[in-house]
């Protein structure tokens, strides 16, 4: 048997709570959190709808301790990583501990702030408002703040991002190599995301309707999730209480555009059926499917489709939760491992909110209300990025 992996606490923030207790009270009482940008200042700010976080830099420096002139998504990393790894952290033993973190949006707020005065006097503004701008300062920033010291890395493939980093850190810990790790990512609204996701045309005006056969785009969101991995050897030295298996996992490549998914979902069937087999489950064993579900017209299509082919006319109990939290893009798979780890303990199935009405093609419904008291065993957790990086995660009942 393959060494288990144990998913033992988690950490987040978004749009519907600043912590793990508060985005569950959000999924419990239906409460969105995607409306009018308060923070985030642009010429779409009436008119484009999005999952912000409620805070401002200033609130939430103070809230993790971290300068205020961090990038906003180092802020939100640091709030979540922190509330996922800080019953852990006072530890001395010998372990290998990793910090594995995604984003995509790095520093961009800053050298968004420091770009026009650059124009006007090329000698104007502060250093400290660019030299932040690639993504994996975000996680050396929070790393050496949390004071993670063992393996660091920081992934970066679009909407599968974090899902990618709680992959790799459970092959790592699985093949002894790691024996504690924090996973997952973070990612902020910033002007330049939102433009190009304007340039797209895949922006809906009004709230999104995932899995609706009258979406008319996604909402963009912002936030971070992040889980912490152990061995059993390290659960046993902590006396940690796990919530959940980490038990499956598949990463595939369509490579069939650089923003579209396949419209048949050959890298999401793909995805899906590897994590099945690492699992060592059938597709009748699943409890639950957190779908990657943006409201998109090819996303949903094409999950859906894949979804259809793998379990036919027996698709289990599914919705997106991105109508909760927006599609927080590099955050995103780590915001609903939280999401699947939560349904796990607490029995849930979160609604996919706002649904209407069955996509033509498909032969299943969302859950649109909530469902408690559920025997979840096992979730399918999907995330499928632009350029066809396409992830999935299963976790599972201890």
């Amino acid at each position: 048997m393959p060494a288990p992996v144990y998913l033992v606490n988690t950490g987040i923030i978004t749009a519907i709570g600043g912590d793990t207790g508060a985005c569950l009270q959000s999924l419990r009482e239906s409460r969105s959190g995607i409306g009018k940008a308060q923070i985030l200042k642009s010429h779409w700010q009436d008119e484009i709808p999005v999952g912000e976080i409620a805070e401002s830099n200033a609130a939430l420096a103070a809230m993790t301790g971290a300068p205020e002139n961090w990038p906003r998504t180092a802020l939100l990393s640091a709030i979540a990583a922190a509330e996922a790894w800080q019953p852990f952290s006072k530890t001395d033993a010998p372990f290998q501990t990793g910090f594995l973190s995604a984003n995509t949006v790095g520093g961009m707020d800053r050298t968004e702030a420091f770009y026009p005065g650059f124009l006007n006097d090329p000698g104007s503004g502060a250093e400290a408002d660019f030299i932040h701008h690639e993504c994996g300062i975000v996680t050396r920033l929070v790393a050496g703040h949390l004071r993670l010291k063992g393996y660091t890395t920081t992934i970066s493939t679009a909407c599968s991002s974090s899902a990618n980093s709680i992959m790799l850190a459970a092959q790592l810990i699985r093949a002894g190599m790691l024996d504690v790790a924090v996973a997952g990512g973070a990612d902020a609204l910033c002007r330049f995301t939102l433009n190009g996701f304007n340039t797209l045309g895949i922006l809906d005006r009004q709230l999104c309707q995932p899995f609706d056969a009258n979406r008319r785009g996604l909402n963009l969101g912002e936030g971070a999730g992040y889980v912490t991995l152990m061995s059993e050897t390290a659960v046993k030295h902590f006396g940690a209480t796990p919530i959940c298996l980490l038990s499956g996992w598949g990463n595939a490549n369509d490579a069939y555009h650089q923003t579209a998914s396949s419209p048949d979902g050959t890298g999401n069937t793909l995805a899906m059926k590897a994590a099945l087999d690492t699992a060592g489950l059938r597709p009748e064993d699943i409890s639950y499917i957190n779908l990657h579900g943006t409201g998109t017209d090819n996303n949903d299509g094409s999950e859906g489709k894949a979804v259809q082919g793998i379990f036919e006319d027996a698709v289990p109990a599914a919705s997106s939760t991105k109508a909760f939290t927006g599609h927080t893009l590099g955050a995103a798979g780590g915001v609903e491992a939280v999401f699947s780890a939560l349904a796990i303990r607490e029995g849930l199935i979160f609604p996919n909110l706002r649904w209407e009405e069955r996509i033509p093609e498909l032969n299943f419904d969302p859950v649109t209300r909530l469902r408690k008291g559920i025997s979840v065993k096992h979730v399918l957790s999907n995330s499928f990025g632009f350029g066809g990086a396409c992830s999935s995660l299963i976790l599972s009942a201890c």
